[in-house]
């Protein structure tokens, strides 16, 4: 268990609580706005603000800083319970946390003490600056660099595909300091104000279009040194190890919206009539639903299990890509199947599967496409023999 972390069990009356309020919450700020949010692309800062004030943007993190204390287990039971009525928050809480990770891990007690107050509070948004147009998958390639100039770090380059961008608080941003390969990559957290810090159009998506992705211009950005996270040339560590909870966090928010379409597929077969009874009488349908909620499970308790093993402190990199790459491919398959199930209806903007079909793409290519995901799983398979 990690230092500040309550031993709380995952199946408690506590959790239990947290989990129902977590319902409420999702069912009267988020559901409602979700589907016109959407529509018109507009992001849900306030939303993330409600969670905040509720501690839900911190449950994990350290209780002297203002966190939850809670094992990383029950947090993805609430990020699935968030995702399953809105997954573009989902995803803003779960790249939130990656965000603030580095300076978890790796961040001084001075840093900690001056920062994590307002970042976890939700009042502050972090985003997590990795990729870069040239490199994707290949992160070490990256080339942002921040030259050292006296007492400031001169960044300079350009990031892609980042969540939140232009409209964070703050950006933990990996840069090269070095030409030493991967060991030449250092961690700096950089203010959203910051001059020389600038913003590209927001893509245009398929899908969770209310959930702002932009590139980050970053034109000879001065940053404090004393903002760099770890020491110099230790990014690369850091920024990996955040993926590996941030995969988990992907895995949840898809296990969510999966559940989210199973849900409305159930409600809508029993209540659609043909040929004078309720589609769901009909075997060829009900084997669906069947597949559809054995996926949903299995992919749940692979997350689940994948969570426990990180909260017991033990290697869980292989199973944090195998719950991410079973739990996206479920969720793009479980979609794919409710518009199905919907038919003609399913087509159509009138009815929510059509959103979670688009939406579940996106999945399947965040944090890691599910074609590294499977090399990750190969790698650790291989090297567990030699």
């Amino acid at each position: 268990m990690a230092a500040g972390v309550t031993d709380i069990a995952s199946d408690s009356p506590e959790i239990d609580d947290l989990l129902a309020l977590v319902r409420d919450i999702a069912e009267s700020e988020l559901a409602p706005l979700a589907a016109d949010a959407e529509e018109r692309g507009e992001f849900p800062r306030d939303s993330l603000r409600v969670l905040g004030r509720a501690g839900l943007m911190s449950l994990t993190q350290p209780e002297e800083y203002g966190g939850g204390g809670l094992p990383y287990e029950p947090y993805l039971r609430v990020l699935e319970e968030v995702s399953r009525h809105w997954l573009t928050v989902g995803i803003s809480v779960s790249v939130h946390s990656l965000a603030v990770f580095p300076l978890l891990e790796a961040g001084t007690p001075e840093q900690k003490a001056a920062w994590l107050p307002t970042m976890l509070s939700g009042e502050t948004l972090g985003a997590y600056c990795l990729s870069e147009a040239h490199s994707g998958s290949d992160a070490a390639a990256l080339r942002t660099r921040a030259e050292r100039d006296g007492g400031d770090y001169v960044v300079t380059g350009a990031k892609a595909w980042i969540t939140h961008g232009g409209v964070a608080d703050f950006y933990t941003v990996m840069a090269r300091t070095s030409d030493d390969g991967h060991r030449g990559i250092s961690c700096l957290v950089v203010p959203a104000d910051s001059a020389g810090l600038s913003f590209a159009e927001p893509e245009r998506k398929m899908g969770a279009t209310a959930s702002r992705t932009a590139g980050v211009i970053l034109d000879g950005v001065r940053v404090p040194a004393g903002h760099r996270i770890g020491p110099e040339g230790a990014g690369f560590p850091i920024a990996l190890a955040a993926l590996d909870a941030g995969r988990l966090g992907i895995a949840a928010c898809a296990v969510g919206l999966a559940q989210a379409a199973l849900d409305a597929a159930t409600a809508y077969a029993c209540d659609r009539r043909q040929f004078g009874r309720p589609i769901a009488d009909f075997q060829g349908l009900q084997f669906m639903l069947a597949d559809m909620a054995t996926h949903v499970e299995a992919a749940r308790a692979l997350y689940r299990e994948a969570a426990r093993r990180k909260d017991r402190g033990e290697s869980f990199s292989r199973q944090a890509a195998m719950a991410k790459l079973f739990a996206t491919d479920t969720a793009m398959r479980v979609t794919t199947d409710a518009v199905q199930v919907f038919g003609g209806y399913g087509y159509t903007r009138d009815f929510p599967v059509e959103r979670y079909f688009r939406e579940a793409k996106v999945l399947q290519i965040v944090e890691g496409t599910n074609q590294i995901q499977r090399m990750v799983i190969a790698r650790d398979l291989v090297a567990s023999q030699r």
